[in-house]
């Protein structure tokens, strides 16, 4: 891997603007460009499936507190205290450069057929470095050199996504120490724990790079998928999208389904566990599986004609299409047998590891596919009876109305967001933000513990029925 400077990148799908991030010191008319903040993007080389050689695309941007004027050696402490955030979408087969332009980047398009690219005032940037990898093999800009070849389940994924980050920490020494944080979304609700569990075993090796990692955050997770698949048929019904006989037709489909988990038959379970979510959206009218609100995803706009024009991938250092896919296409074909299998016991190691890691799980609360109650359920099952009796505190706005839901118990953070779909940073940036900041840094979630008025509320209803019966 080589130090590969983004120094600017087209502003729009035609290249006839530029957003400049720092000169290029070999283009005279760069000269007086004021520096903004510094990036890199290209490829990691790795070892891929079998004895492929594969590549994986990252895209990083450098923490908005350090200064792009200074040289990185001359503001080691600076650089070493802001934490290293990685950030994956899911899908399988989506790019993560999705959550660059629509959700938490410094970059935004724009929703129109020149793909207008602005600056957004809401990245996640501000006071961390982040780096968007597109993984595995075949999302986004990543491919295998000689073949189509994918990988097929998390062990290979995982091993590939190490080897990636320890050459960016080799070629980048000065964000080595950083703490590390292992961010993502969706169907990164399995590649975040697997990668952060192949992150501690290598720590224990007496050699090679040790990665300083901190944490992990998964957004609305794809965990387990048995789970999510029984809300998001309950979801749908109490939403009034499913009638009671269709959500009887639908539980004796789900029997088939749990069967096929149970037995280990995995690739059916997928084509099972997919059915049944086409099956709800059949029933429903095709509303929008990510949030319940709306008929149609969020729009990506020009991205796919922005990032495979000739200006941004030379800019990039790139040398492959671009695609993205959600859970279709070969990369899910490849993980079929993953697809519908539990990844909740991994949270359980990573939660209860002896590295005391920081956990943070939050959920837009108007998400079908990998919504709350899952979520919920899953973190009940793994802190046992002492998740239930944490306060549960209603974080505020300064008007008074919520931000949030927060629960802490111990190293695990779990946040609802009320007004949101499965994207949280794109529904609500500047409350996901501010809830990052507020688990990295140990800040306050300032509100109230509603529990004592509660229970004062019903203690008077039953004494007012009591006095009624008299």
């Amino acid at each position: 891997m080589l130090r590969q400077p983004v120094y600017s990148i087209p502003a729009n799908a035609f290249d006839t603007q530029t957003i400049h991030f720092y000169p290029d010191p070999e283009k005279k008319d760069d000269e007086g460009v004021p520096k903004t903040v510094r990036s890199y993007a290209g490829y990691a080389d790795v070892d891929g499936p079998g004895t492929e050689s594969s590549r994986l695309f990252y895209w990083f941007f450098e923490s908005q507190t350090c200064d792009p004027h200074v040289d990185a050696d001359k503001q080691k402490d600076l650089i070493e205290k802001a934490p290293l955030l990685i950030w994956l979408n899911g899908g399988p087969g989506a790019s993560s450069l999705l959550g660059l332009f629509l959700e938490n980047g410094p970059l935004r398009i724009g929703d129109d057929a020149a793909g207008i690219i602005s600056i957004s005032p809401d990245s996640w940037n501000q006071e961390a470095h982040v780096i968007y990898w597109d993984q595995p093999v075949g999302a986004g800009y990543s491919y295998c050199k000689k073949s189509e070849t994918y990988v097929q389940d998390e062990g290979e994924l995982s091993e590939m996504f190490h080897q990636a980050l320890v050459q960016f920490l080799e070629t980048y020494p000065e964000y080595q120490q950083c703490p590390l944080y292992v961010c993502g979304e969706s169907y990164a609700g399995k590649y975040v724990p697997y990668i952060a569990q192949k992150i501690q075993q290598k720590n224990l090796a007496t050699t090679g790079t040790r990665v300083n990692l901190k944490g992990i955050s998964v957004g609305n997770g794809w965990i387990t998928p048995e789970l999510s698949i029984r809300v998001m048929i309950d979801y749908a019904y109490a939403s009034g999208f499913l009638g009671k006989g269709q959500k009887d037709i639908l539980a004796s489909s789900y029997k088939h389904f749990q069967e096929a988990i149970s037995s280990g038959r995995m690739k059916e379970a997928t084509d099972l566990g997919n059915g049944l979510v086409d099956a709800v959206l059949a029933y429903g009218g095709d509303f929008d599986v990510y949030d319940v609100r709306r008929w149609e995803d969020l729009s990506a706009g020009a991205l796919g004609s922005y990032l495979n024009s000739a200006a941004v991938k030379e800019a990039l250092h790139v040398d492959h299409e671009w695609k993205s896919e959600d859970n279709s296409g070969p990369v899910a074909v490849a993980l079929k047998a993953d697809n519908m299998a539990d990844a909740s016991p991994l949270y359980t190691e990573l939660i209860h590891a002896k590295e005391k890691y920081k956990v943070l799980l939050y959920t837009g609360d108007f998400d079908t596919a990998c919504g709350y109650q899952s979520t919920e359920e899953i973190l009940d099952e793994i802190m046992k009876d002492g998740w239930q009796k944490a306060p549960r505190l209603i974080w505020k706005q300064a008007q008074g109305h919520p931000k949030g839901f927060v629960r802490t118990l111990n190293n695990v953070t779990q946040v609802a967001v009320p007004d949101s779909g499965h994207e949280v940073p794109a529904y609500q940036p500047q409350i996901c933000r501010e809830m990052l900041y507020n688990w990295l840094f140990d800040r306050p979630f300032h509100g109230q513990d509603p529990e004592s008025a509660a229970q004062a509320i019903l203690a008077k209803a039953q004494e007012d029925a009591e006095k009624e019966n008299g």
